[in-house]
């Protein structure tokens, strides 16, 4: 039966557990010059509604390290529900193809395509979501940590956008203390976030405070303040996430040892300062490296391939 990954929730704990390993066995193997090829054969489709530089760069790179080839459709290329139907542009693209990828904006968008696809499907990003972003942060938290349950992970900044989404997401499957400190109107999805709550497994807390946010925590992560197609609100966004910029000063209040997070693209001097980010305790680079092995490990646990 194919499987899709739209969303953390499609991977139990056990299959998150054992896609971060496969992650680690092909990292090592592409730094032997040993890159297994099992997609040999197969072909990959790239439907990019949004432009991107890592997602597109580490989805394609990945792939072909994988065996497979691929080809990439922008915006004007698709017109899903423009020129054609999603249903239509879905049953076409999985006659042609044996893996899609997709980066969009409506996340009822992917949803509905995937339904009607026959081959797998990824969401390489939407508003809602950006589940592969998050995988490949875990997977970077546990080279740094050893360890990624009961971690008090700080998520400040924007907290409505689909970073803060996925990451409350990951809570309903790994056991971590998550505090996400934000404006009252930048809160994550309620959807998304009574799913995790009910389901016990994870401390969730939101908090106006940064300094209550970010306090003895492991992991600070940020993102911009205004994601791709909402910049006419940065300034508005600027004058109330401000207090929430991670800089020396609000490292102060976390670990020793605490690492530093950025998904990029950064926008530096407002998020985030130059300081923390191309400091000791930034991890940002190590992130940006690791898309391309945990995207290759979620392609092989989809396709079921062995290596």
């Amino acid at each position: 039966m194919k499987r899709d990954f739209l969303a953390i929730t499609d991977f139990s704990s056990k299959e998150i557990k054992e896609i971060l390993t496969i992650a680690k066995v092909l990292k090592q193997m592409h730094r032997w010059g040993d890159d297994p090829k099992p997609l040999a054969g197969k072909y990959a489709a790239l439907m990019f509604r949004k432009p991107s530089l890592r997602t597109r760069a580490s989805f394609e790179t990945g792939i072909r390290q994988l065996g497979a080839d691929t080809l990439f459709f922008s915006d004007a290329e698709i017109g899903m529900g423009k020129r054609e139907s999603v249903y239509d542009a879905a049953k076409v693209m999985s006659r042609y193809f044996d893996l899609i990828v997709i980066r969009t904006y409506a996340h009822q968008e992917i949803e509905e395509f995937a339904k009607h696809s026959e081959v797998p499907v990824i969401n390489a990003l939407t508003d809602l979501l950006h589940p592969c972003q998050i995988m490949g942060d875990i997977f970077t938290i546990i080279e740094h940590k050893n360890r990624m349950d009961n971690l008090k992970i700080a998520y400040v900044g924007d907290g409505g956008n689909n970073i803060a989404n996925s990451w409350v997401n990951l809570a309903s499957r790994l056991s971590i203390d998550l505090r996400i400190g934000t404006t009252p109107d930048r809160t994550p999805d309620e959807k998304v976030f009574e799913n995790a709550k009910n389901t016990g497994l994870s401390k969730i807390t939101i908090t106006e405070n940064p300094i209550e946010a970010v306090e003895d925590a492991d992991v600070i992560y940020t993102d911009v303040w205004a994601s791709m197609g909402e910049k006419d609100k940065i300034e508005e966004r600027e004058e109330k996430l401000k207090k929430f910029q991670v800089n020396n000063e609000l490292l102060s209040h976390a670990k020793n040892n605490v690492i530093v997070m950025h998904c990029l693209p950064a926008e530096r001097g407002r998020e985030i300062t130059d300081e923390v980010m191309d400091g000791p305790h930034s991890v940002v680079f190590d992130q940006a490296e690791n898309r391309l092995h945990i995207q290759k490990a979620i392609i092989v646990h989809l396709f079921g391939e062995k290596f």
